[in-house]
């Protein structure tokens, strides 16, 4: 199994995966993020990423106006720069972009565990799901992707998966 809290398999993986290794490597990105817990989660780590697909970055915060004044004063002159604050699955939630080199970057905080996060969990059922079903299903996933469905109402239809999709895969665990 891919130890996911590290960024090290990047440097073995396809073409995109080491280009956002560098990226995030070069800017530091994650020693900025250092005192949150970052973990790289998404469509990237486990190669079913489109060229649309951004570098979604999972951290823990303790102190909101903290993580908030931390992500703004550190990533604020970056292109595309924006943070906002919203309630997500019931927890507040900092949600921030920019765009580093050839990525779109969102950093996303919550006073959760970031292995207890939905993205971080989803992942890696995702992940569980392409090494058992294999290559012709991650081409499907791909495939659903390009139409514009987003990765888990994806699984969820190739999996006929019913209700809410985001909630169903985490039944899966």
């Amino acid at each position: 199994m891919i130890d996911f809290l590290t960024i090290e398999y990047l440097k073995s993986g396809n073409n995109r995966q080491r280009e956002a290794y560098q990226t995030l490597m070069q800017h530091a990105v994650l020693e900025k993020l250092s005192e949150f817990s970052p973990v790289l989660v998404g469509t990237i780590p486990i190669s079913i990423d489109i060229s649309s697909s951004d570098l979604d970055i999972a951290c823990c915060w303790t102190n909101k106006n903290a993580f908030h004044n931390h992500i703004k004063d550190t990533f604020g002159n970056k292109a595309g720069f924006q943070i906002s604050e919203t309630i997500i699955n019931g927890h507040e939630t900092i949600i921030s972009s920019f765009t580093l080199d050839n990525f779109e970057i969102e950093i996303f905080g919550q006073a959760v565990a970031v292995e207890k996060q939905h993205g971080y969990r989803h992942m890696l059922i995702e992940h569980t799901i392409l090494e058992q079903r294999g290559e012709e299903f991650r081409k499907k996933v791909l495939a659903l992707k390009e139409r514009g469905y987003k990765t888990e109402p994806a699984f969820a239809l190739l999996l006929g998966l019913q209700g809410n999709p985001y909630e169903a895969l985490l039944q899966l665990e």
